[in-house]
């Protein structure tokens, strides 16, 4: 068979025309780049790694103002080694203010904005040698996102093993306990929540950072300033009813106020505010989908100035107890006068 020259010709110029149009277009996925690592790193005082003795301990803040106590209560746990911060979004302010709250080596503060970073070695070897870590405000959807399931994830629990104090305040909070509140499609109230306990807004997940006392746990923050205790109840009975507990227990932590938690589960509140220690006790009576929740005898126990929880019985001293009903979506408490705080 012969081939003529315009033949020939159209050909090399289709076969020119494809080269360019896969070069241009980045048609194949094989020449697709991967992404590139984004991050900031801040530090004041000594960026240079050094060692020094710490003790476990978790701090829980309830967002708002910070409390110069936790931190100190940290710098202390952290035997005035390397404080190291953690984020996907904000500035390095955190960086002089706990600098200037005690001795530490440095303060450290990492923008974690994409999961390439989340597995870069600068980041990771950074989280690895702190002294003390912080999981500062937030979205902690971002920190689900570009977090879990990667070496940053397998950094914190590195510190675990070696008895570093972790804290984290708001979304950082929230990522704490076994279960979280991902705020996935964005956050939700109370009312929309107890009013439809499957709204597509309680987004819930569980097994990101497993934390020393946090087992079965589910946390909230700005806890009465926006009114969270009704749809704190509400993660409480999706977990019990989706079958991820057989018993959940939930934190709710008021604004400028914070828990600091030893190793062995014994906990003080720092602050001026209060911390909610909720448990449920067993199946709620309804949680569907488009109908009001109703969950009885869900108990409650209030802490705050001298008095203290522990984790492990999961029963407090010099606080209030009391029980919580929902009804058909709405919510009242056996205290006196029916106040849910």
């Amino acid at each position: 068979m012969q081939i003529s020259f315009q033949s020939s010709k159209f050909l090399l110029q289709a076969l020119v025309v494809f080269a360019l149009l896969v070069s241009l277009t980045g048609i194949s996925s094989a020449l697709a780049a991967p992404a590139r690592p984004s991050y900031e790193y801040y530090v004041v005082g000594n960026s240079s790694n050094v060692t020094r003795p710490t003790t476990a301990g978790q701090l829980l803040m309830g967002g708002g103002t910070d409390v110069d106590a936790a931190f100190q209560w940290m710098i202390g746990k952290s035997g005035g080694g390397d404080f190291v911060v953690i984020r996907a979004t904000g500035t390095d302010a955190y960086n002089p203010y706990i600098f200037g709250l005690g001795t530490v080596d440095s303060v450290e503060t990492i923008i974690i904005k994409n999961r390439a970073a989340a597995s870069d070695t600068f980041v990771v070897d950074k989280i690895r040698n702190a002294e003390a870590l912080f999981i500062a405000g937030g979205d902690q959807n971002d920190y689900v996102t570009l977090w879990k399931g990667t070496p940053v994830e397998d950094a914190i629990h590195y510190l675990v093993t070696l008895d570093v104090p972790i804290g984290g305040t708001s979304a950082g909070l929230a990522v704490m306990g076994e279960f979280l509140f991902s705020a996935a499609n964005g956050t939700i109230d109370s009312s929309t929540a107890l009013g439809n306990p499957y709204n597509n807004k309680v987004t819930l997940n569980r097994d990101f950072l497993v934390l020393p006392n946090m087992g079965g746990i589910i946390t909230d923050s700005h806890f009465v300033t926006r009114d969270r205790m009704g749809r704190l109840v509400t993660f409480l009975a999706r977990l019990v009813k989706d079958g991820w507990a057989t018993s959940a227990k939930g934190i709710g932590i008021d604004e400028m106020t914070a828990i600091a938690v030893e190793a062995n589960g014994t906990a003080s509140v720092l602050g001026s505010g209060a911390a909610y220690f909720l448990r449920t006790p067993g199946v709620p009576e309804v949680c569907q989908a488009k109908k009001g929740l109703t969950y009885h005898n869900v108990s409650v126990y209030r802490v705050s100035g001298l008095a203290t929880f522990n984790f492990s019985a999961w029963s407090g001293s010099g606080g209030t107890a009391y029980t919580l009903n929902a009804d058909n979506g709405v919510l009242t408490s056996t205290q006196a006068g029916g106040g849910i705080y």
